[in-house]
């Protein structure tokens, strides 16, 4: 996936991976989400599908989470209250956590929402909002949104596609 660069390319991209993404999930038993069989987001962990569409989820939310308190002037603690950019490892076990007791229909439905919610935001703003100015140290909006969105979902498409044909997948 080439890294977007405008506007249309990142609204590209974002639906182009999510659809991919969403081809993968489709195909997954429920019964086969809370299985701890895919290779974790540390080395040497494992997750389940359920924790991976958490993972998705959370970070998405994150992001809308960003913008609405940088539209709103307010403070944005990145890359979440009470976690710095060297504990992501802790914060994805959070994301893992807020969703365990969500049954996959309604884990997929709220992933979706927030895949919907940022290509709203991507739509409201233009190039030069998005890619035309630093917004978080160096990087532009764009850019956050992409890092959080169209490239984990094209990374854990890759993962289905891998445990799917290795470790018993569907």
């Amino acid at each position: 996936m080439a890294v977007p660069r405008t506007k249309a390319e990142l609204l590209s991209a974002t639906e182009t991976e999510f659809a991919k993404l969403e081809r993968e999930l489709d195909g997954i038993p429920p019964e086969r989400f809370a299985e701890a069989s895919l290779d974790g987001h540390a080395k040497g962990t494992m997750m389940s599908v359920g924790d991976l569409v958490a993972y998705l989820t959370g970070w998405g939310e994150l992001v809308i989470k960003w913008i609405e308190r940088d539209e709103q002037g307010l403070p944005v603690d990145f890359p979440e209250t009470g976690y710095k950019w060297n504990e992501l490892g802790r914060l994805a076990q959070k994301f893992y956590s807020d969703c365990r007791a969500l049954p996959p229909a309604e884990r997929l439905s709220r992933l979706a929402a927030s895949k919907a919610a940022l290509i709203t935001m991507i739509e409201a703003r233009d190039d030069q909002t998005l890619y035309g100015q630093a917004w978080y140290g160096k990087w532009p909006l764009g850019r956050m949104i992409q890092f959080n969105t169209a490239s984990p979902y094209a990374n854990a498409h890759g993962r289905l596609r891998k445990w799917k044909k290795g470790k018993g997948g569907t």
